[in-house]
């Protein structure tokens, strides 16, 4: 077999650990990304002593940048959004650390638990909000680094229930 056919049965190369080149000190593609976030993910020792909530507004920190990437952690206390928006010309990875996030775009509502990740490039609009008692800590890459993040309108996206099952 070749490694366009590997490929093609394998599905998502980041479920196959055997197709993911070494890593590099600084990622170039959408899975180089997806893997940042995912070690950062689970070394807590990197993030979880910076994490501060505040009631008032949502908290955020740079927790790194490289050559044309920035790596950013927010905390959500219960009731905290993002309000509908876009992210310019950059292309991002959103990473649940910790609690419980909703992600509401056009095509509808995901809950996005721990470990849960989120890939999208520029044009992507969503609003991410906190709707769980307790308190969430994601993690945000954006390639290039987030210069603008326009506000939408909330008639472009309103919440849809998931599709589920017809009763009488």
């Amino acid at each position: 077999m070749n490694s366009d056919s590997d490929l093609q049965i394998a599905g998502d190369i980041l479920e196959v650990p055997h197709l993911l080149q070494p890593p590099r000190e600084h990622p170039a593609t959408v899975a180089e990304f997806a893997g940042l976030a995912r070690s950062l993910a689970a070394d807590r020792s990197q993030w979880e002593h910076i994490v501060r909530y505040d009631a008032t507004s949502r908290w955020y920190h740079r927790l790194r940048t490289g050559p044309g990437y920035e790596v950013w952690l927010l905390s959500w206390v219960p009731g905290q959004g993002s309000g509908l928006h876009g992210h310019g010309r950059s292309s991002g990875v959103l990473t649940v650390l910790d609690g419980t996030l909703t992600e509401r775009t056009e095509r509808g509502t995901r809950a996005l638990a721990s470990g849960a990740q989120r890939v999208f490039a520029p044009g992507y609009v969503h609003e991410v909000v906190n709707d769980a008692l307790e308190p969430a800590v994601s993690l945000h890459i954006y390639h290039p680094g987030l210069t603008e993040m326009p506000m939408h309108t909330a008639p472009h996206c309103e919440a849809r229930p998931e599709p589920g099952p017809v009763t009488a």
